[in-house]
């Protein structure tokens, strides 16, 4: 039997022993199964990563792979789309109030979204709107919820006046600056 190991590693190279996993079958010259499993067993648990033997003018080049490397396989974050429910968040940032959106026009201004996310009228789909066309508002007042990321965040109103018009529509994706209500500001 020719035993070599390659890689930098120490070549073996010895007389049979009876019983030995390079003994010749029996059956005749050649390497069998069993010697192969008999090889295989033998480098396990040893550094020896490659190995090829030569019996009876069959050949045996075993050599060890790495493990198989961790898959990590990742994905863009999906955003759905749900309902309000009744589990409020503080909002995060008041919705800005000084703006001079292309709708504002005598004074009027708009209140625009302070975050990316979707609009909602309502605090719930069977509720009434926080507010309609020509409602008064107060500062700190909640006009509208905007979702971000499964929270539902209370927009409050800066500014005191009459809304004059929605201009979001219920239940869709809004920007970050986007005009969501035109005002009418309260004088004095």
């Amino acid at each position: 039997m020719a035993g070599k190991q390659e890689s930098g590693k120490k070549s073996s190279r010895g007389p049979k022993r009876p019983g030995s996993a390079s003994e010749v079958d029996a059956r005749g010259p050649g390497l069998v199964v069993r010697d192969v499993r008999a090889l295989i067993g033998a480098i396990e648990g040893t550094d020896v990563t490659e190995i090829e033997v030569e019996v009876g003018g069959v050949r045996v080049h075993l050599k060890r792979g790495s493990p198989p490397a961790q898959m990590v396989q990742m994905s863009a974050p999906v955003v759905m789309t749900a309902p309000p429910s009744h589990h409020f968040a503080p909002a995060m940032a008041p919705a800005p109030a000084a703006s001079g959106g292309p709708e504002a026009q005598n004074g009027q201004i708009t209140v625009d979204a302070p975050m990316v996310g979707t609009f909602y009228r309502a605090p719930s789909p069977d509720a009434s709107p926080f507010v309609e066309d020509g409602h008064t508002i107060a500062e700190g007042q909640t006009i509208c919820i905007i979702e971000a990321m499964k929270l539902m965040n209370e927009i409050k109103s800066e500014i005191s006046g009459k809304v004059v018009r929605v201009l979001a529509e219920n239940g869709q994706p809004v920007e970050y600056g986007q005009p969501l209500f035109l005002v009418e500001p309260a004088k004095g």
